[in-house]
C-alpha cells in the first residue's frame, strides 16, 4: 500500500491514528510493568512510584489487550489481513466500548497527573475507533 492509498481512505487514517495512540499507551504500560516509577499516572494514582508486582502484571495484561484492540481496528480498516472483523460485524465496536470506558475512568481519576495525561489520549482513542467502526460498516 502506498502513502497515497493510505491517505485516500479516512477509515485507514483513523485506524493509524488509533494504532499510534495505542502504541504510546502500550509503551507506557510496558514501562510500568518493568518497574518504572510511574504509579501516579495509572490506576487512579493509588500506587505512587513503582507499582506492586501484581499491578505490574495487570499493566502487562493491559498492554496485551490494547495491542489486540489495535489489531481489531487495523483489521477493520483493511490494514491487516486477519479477517476477524469480516466475520464478526460487531467486533470493531469492542475498541469503541473499551475506549469510552477508558475515557470515563481517566477523566474521573483522583490522580491529576493521570487525568491530564490520559484523558486527551482516551479522547483520541474513542474518536478514532468510533470513526473506523462507523466508516467500515
Amino acid at each position: 500500500m502506498t502513502l497515497g492509498e493510505l491517505l485516500s481512505d479516512p477509515a485507514r487514517i483513523f485506524a493509524v491514528v488509533y494504532a499510534l495512540a495505542t502504541g504510546v499507551v502500550v509503551l507506557f504500560q510496558l514501562g510500568v510493568a518493568s518497574g518504572k516509577a510511574w504509579g501516579e499516572y495509572t490506576m487512579g494514582g493509588r500506587y505512587p512510584g513503582r507499582l506492586p508486582a501484581v499491578m505490574r502484571v495487570a499493566a502487562l495484561v493491559q498492554a496485551v489487550v490494547l495491542s489486540v484492540l489495535a489489531a481489531i481496528v487495523l483489521d477493520a480498516a483493511g490494514l491487516l489481513g486477519l479477517g476477524w472483523t469480516g466475520q464478526t460485524e460487531w467486533l470493531p465496536f469492542v475498541p469503541v466500548v473499551v475506549s469510552a470506558l477508558s475515557l470515563v475512568l481517566n477523566a474521573s481519576s483522583r490522580s491529576e497527573p493521570e487525568r491530564r495525561t490520559w484523558t486527551p489520549v482516551a479522547i483520541v482513542l474513542l474518536v478514532s475507533s468510533l470513526a473506523v467502526a462507523i466508516l467500515t460498516r
